[in-house]
């Protein structure tokens, strides 16, 4: 690979980075062709988007995105990167589902809004409620005080 190709993917990384609300670092070593593809199809269902680059390059974007530094550690291996730009949960419930189909993927660790967790925390990240999920709670409670008040 050419520098200049490196330095586009850098680039691209660090802008996905950027727009992206979480991030998902997995271990996708033992998937098989078939299961990567479905890995992807859910995820993309959802609104994700799962990328495979060199850790190298990984790094090199989240030196660039600043406050990753955790990170930098579980870069060891094959890493896929799952970044969620709408919902920063909903990769967690996809990839604790395929988890548990074909036991084969592993979390390394998320990034929800900069903070970072350890891969063994994905059933809490995945019970978490969706943005939709917590603003429709909010309403409502702002909304069944009202409901008891005579007219």
């Amino acid at each position: 690979m050419k520098r200049s190709e490196k330095e586009q993917i850098v680039a691209d990384v660090t802008e996905t980075v950027s727009r992206s609300t979480g991030m998902y670092f997995t271990d996708f070593s033992g998937l098989t062709v078939e299961q990567a593809t479905e890995l992807r199809r859910e995820l993309r269902k959802s609104g994700i988007e799962y990328r495979v680059v060199k850790n190298t390059l990984i790094k090199k974007a989240l030196e660039q995105a600043t406050g990753y530094d955790k990170v930098y550690d579980k870069l060891v291996g094959p890493t896929g990167v799952a970044f969620a730009f709408e919902d920063a949960v909903a990769p967690a419930r996809v990839i604790e589902k395929f988890i548990g189909k074909h036991h084969k993927l592993s979390l390394k660790a998320a990034v929800l809004e900069k903070q970072v967790y350890d891969g063994s925390k994905l059933k809490e990240i995945a019970k978490l409620p969706s943005k939709k999920e917590l603003m429709a709670s909010i309403v409502g409670c702002i909304q069944s005080p009202l409901a008891g008040v005579p007219t």
